[in-house]
């Protein structure tokens, strides 16, 4: 029987002892052949040789964080990324009576300035607390404390 175009219809593949050039007459499989000489085997090919793939590595994933180094805050501005708008300022001063005020004017009370001037460390910035708010969003950043 032959296929549509004179050529003739196509077998079953070759068996893998064909293909490989095993002889399946057991015990001998090979032909003898004198030492030194191949066995003549024409057109057949060495087995392939598969490469079992190895284990696929996990995508890294990079990730960016900025961490902010922590802000010291003294008697003068800041300037900053303020934590709750995120934007760049320079911090508003507030003045506020704090213990060092307070303490002082216990001492000028003992030493006998009744009649006012005890009254006087609450008007120096410099022997008062200070708060750090931003302009922006008007929240309190930070304190500087006195004592």
């Amino acid at each position: 029987m032959s296929a549509p175009g004179g050529f003739p219809a196509p077998s079953a593949p070759p068996s893998y002892e064909e293909t490989t050039g095993i002889n399946v007459n057991y015990p001998h499989p090979y032909p003898a052949s004198e030492l030194g000489q191949r066995p003549n085997v024409k057109g057949v090919n060495p087995p392939p040789y598969f490469v079992q793939p190895g284990p696929v590595p996990n995508p890294v994933t990079v990730q960016t964080v900025y961490v902010q180094q922590p802000v010291v805050f003294y008697d003068h501005p800041v300037q900053m990324c303020c934590p709750s708008c995120n934007k760049m300022i320079v911090t508003h001063l507030t003045y506020t009576s704090g213990a060092l005020a307070w303490l002082s004017c216990g001492g000028l009370c003992l030493l006998g300035c009744i009649a006012g001037c005890c009254l006087i460390p609450f008007c120096i910035d410099a022997l008062r607390d200070v708060d750090h708010f931003c302009p922006n969003c008007k929240a309190l950043i930070g304190s500087y404390k006195r004592l």
